[in-house]
């Protein structure tokens, strides 16, 4: 697959945002930034985030939300947790909506996506210490910050979140294991009791030394994870677990996103060289719940 140079020169980009006037929102992890790309490959810095930012969506009311790590990746030594943070385009202000689910601080978000009622499930990525990991979770929050839940706890190290079509599956992408689940939602912001030790539904595992990144959906349903290790690109996962791999021009290619008037056009991130590819999909992404 042909994939075109959009933008060079970013610092860890991740969360690409396909928005409506043909440009793309990135936060840039190690730069600690939000960052406008436009089709002609200009940047245009719209919020210094602070920690690590490190995916994006649009929300119901039209603000840019972000995953912030806290800096667990690139600033370790003055990590303090992560948050969900809000950015108005309107009027360029950036707060932070959550960092905390009862009374436990928030450790490592990482990736976000909407439902079709404005509501907010996002990965908590955890983070190694000297000795140990700190596990990971999956939280669902409502948009006006007066509600947030934990309903995944003791997850290895979860990445990527989307949504089925119809809303009624949340697939998750855990790094480590390299292993997408597939969790059952039984009203919105609420799963299924988690049984045993594993997470949900095993759609399907990498072999080898591959990890998973972040996701995006299909229209037909189908899951394109980022996937890193022996090789960069994006494995596109069938629902009943067969998998096909499309390479990338970066070993660490870290997310994708659709849009365009099709929704073939497809951005990658590639986090190692810093760059935002576009190519036409074989396939339409999906729809997200809100766009800008």
């Amino acid at each position: 697959m042909e994939m075109a140079v959009v933008c060079e020169g970013l610092e860890f980009p991740e969360g690409p945002v396909a928005m409506a006037d043909g440009s793309v929102i990135v936060v840039e992890v190690k730069g600690r930034r939000l960052t406008r790309v436009l089709p002609d490959g200009r940047k245009e810095v719209l919020a210094e985030t602070g920690g690590g930012p490190n995916g994006a969506a649009v929300g119901p009311d039209g603000a840019i939300w972000i995953a912030n790590n806290g800096g667990a990746f690139f600033y370790a030594e003055a990590y303090q947790g992560g948050n969900i943070q809000r950015f108005d385009p309107k009027t360029g202000e950036l707060s932070t909506v959550y960092e905390a689910c009862d009374g436990v601080r928030l450790i490592a978000p990482n990736d976000l996506v909407f439902d079709r009622q404005g509501g907010l499930w996002f990965t908590d990525h955890g983070r190694p210490t000297e000795d140990a990991r700190l596990y990971g979770a999956l939280y669902y929050a409502s948009a006006d910050g007066s509600r947030i839940s934990r309903q995944r706890r003791r997850l290895l190290s979860p990445n990527g979140v989307g949504l089925s079509p119809d809303d009624k599956t949340v697939y998750v992408a855990d790094t480590e294991t390299g292993r997408l689940w597939a969790l059952e939602v039984t009203e919105p912001g609420v799963l299924t009791p988690q049984e045993r030790h594993t997470p949900g539904r095993l759609v399907a595992g990498l072999p080898g030394l591959q990890s998973l990144d972040s996701l995006a959906v299909e229209a037909s349903g189908k899951v394109c994870a980022a996937t890193i290790g022996e090789s960069g690109g994006i494995t596109v996962f069938d629902p009943d677990g067969t998998a096909e791999f499309v390479a990338a021009p970066d070993l660490l290619t870290t997310n994708i996103c659709f849009g365009g008037a099709d929704m073939r056009d497809a951005w990658l991130t590639g986090s190692l060289s810093g760059r935002l590819y576009k190519a036409r999909w074989p396939r339409p992404g999906l729809k997200l719940a809100f766009s800008a």
